[in-house]
């Protein structure tokens, strides 16, 4: 077996993935030499360019390191790339990401964080948490955490925190002391089928755990009846059928301010500022987890108040008195309901421009109508782009217009990637919401200066 002391080169094939440039980060940190392959060049590989990874962006064995001990890659990668073939064929230890993550975690106190969606947020709320108060963690985040630009944080104990992916059945390698499962949607229907595939796959993810460990879910969650967990705990925003729920939240100026009960004990006083009410319940699973860890309440509560979020969840870009420009990451109909309540919550007499890329084929055809009425009771006007395909090939059929026949709002807008930021110039905006999680954070700076070129006319 590959022993993670002996690895001393590793190429990854796809390493500007999110989640395999925080694997990168790690063997960087442990003093490898780390060399890589991906279509191109991004903020991201740049970045981990000038922390000391080789990266070039052409299929080209001539360029890929023969000195590896390990190679990794993605399941976005084709199994047609020639680089991972030549590999193959030479006897390598070739392994997917999410093979290197067992074998990280195997030995380590594991928490593990999986959901539909919300475990980017949770992932990076209890790393941050156990980082900030001193217990400590090494954690493999699915996103930029603001607080330290960087989706991998380094710590010398034998904790680790890790977001458990479900795309290709990934958290089934995983066995963690503690599991966290923050929803379970219809998502990945191209590989589990129906809803009830998707939950059987999130039950035999809780079953997982180490002998003693610990199921933390939210409570809403369809599985819920169904885990017979050891140690079974659930939270909610406010529900107090719950074992870890909110009293007294309130909105702040710069987000909320709320007291936690958990198993029975009040935990005191929080603050957390970033918006989103639906990250006050993300808040409640990364407050569980680190008292589980007998963290003292204190310590956690001036770590929560320390936290900044995560890039390109509910980020703004764009904030003044006249205009307001955010964006999101999100991808799935209910996360972009939540995100957009939230939003209106806090612009309720201005008009809510909401400009979404749907994400992969699949999901598309998947999830049509879902996305289509998550739009409906919070945004003034939507504008829809074209399907950002990422590892598919397109379907006969499958396009935006899925989705937009079936959007109830009465404005709304098809429009083509690239023609985006010169429609925009007709458009009176006011509060924008960028969404999606494919590039259309690449258009973020023209459409920021558009708008600030509006607001000079205001």
């Amino acid at each position: 077996m590959l022993q993670l002391t002996n690895i001393k080169s590793v190429f990854f094939i796809g390493i500007g993935g999110i989640g395999m440039s925080a694997l990168a980060r790690y063997f960087l940190h442990k003093g490898a030499k780390v060399a890589g392959y991906d279509r191109t060049s991004t903020a991201l590989t740049d970045q981990l360019t000038r922390e000391g990874a080789q990266i070039h962006y052409q299929d080209n064995i001539a360029l890929l390191a023969k000195e590896a001990d390990l190679v990794v890659y993605t399941p976005a990668i084709p199994q047609t790339h020639s680089q991972l073939n030549w590999y193959r064929q030479n006897g390598y230890a070739v392994m997917k990401r999410s093979e290197v993550l067992q074998l990280i975690t195997t030995q380590s106190f594991t928490i593990a964080v999986a959901g539909s969606h919300g475990k980017t947020t949770v992932t990076s709320m209890i790393a941050h948490l156990l980082h900030q108060s001193g217990f400590g963690c090494s954690a493999f985040v699915g996103g930029i955490m603001s607080n330290y630009n960087s989706n991998f944080i380094a710590a010398n104990n034998n904790v680790v925190v890790v977001e458990a992916d479900e795309f290709d059945r990934s958290f089934h390698r995983l066995n963690p002391d503690i599991a966290v499962i923050t929803a379970v949607d219809s998502d990945h229907l191209e590989i589990y089928g129906t809803q009830q595939g998707v939950e059987a796959a999130f039950i035999t993810f809780a079953q997982q755990v180490k002998p003693g460990g610990i199921v933390l879910i939210a409570l809403n969650a369809p599985i819920v009846p169904q885990l017979e967990a050891e140690n079974l705990l659930t939270y909610h925003l406010f529900y107090s059928t719950a074992d870890a729920y909110t009293y007294n939240l309130n909105k702040t100026s710069t987000g909320f301010n709320y007291n936690v009960l958990c198993n029975g004990q009040r935990l005191g006083n929080f603050q957390l500022n970033i918006e989103g009410r639906y990250n006050v319940e993300n808040s409640i699973a990364a407050i569980t987890v680190a008292h589980l860890l007998q963290i003292e309440p204190r310590k956690i509560a001036d770590a929560l108040a320390t936290f900044s979020g995560i890039k390109r969840r509910f980020e703004y870009v764009l904030r003044t008195d006249k205009l307001v420009l955010i964006d999101d990451y999100a991808h799935h109909p209910n996360e972009i309901a939540a995100l957009l309540q939230s939003v209106k919550q806090l612009y309720p007499d201005r008009k809510v421009t909401v400009i979404f890329q749907p994400h992969l084929y699949t999901r598309t055809r998947d999830l049509a109508l879902e996305f289509a009425l998550s739009f409906r009771n919070a945004a003034d006007e939507v504008i829809l782009l074209d399907i950002y395909p990422a590892r598919e090939e397109p379907i006969p059929g499958v396009t935006s217009e899925l989705i937009f026949s079936k959007i109830p709002n009465k404005t709304k807008y098809l429009y083509n990637f690239n023609d985006l930021v010169q429609h925009l110039q007709n458009h009176e905006l006011e509060v924008v919401v960028t969404v999606g999680a494919g590039n259309i954070d690449t258009l973020i700076p023209q459409i920021k200066d558009l708008m600030l070129q509006q607001l000079q006319t205001l």
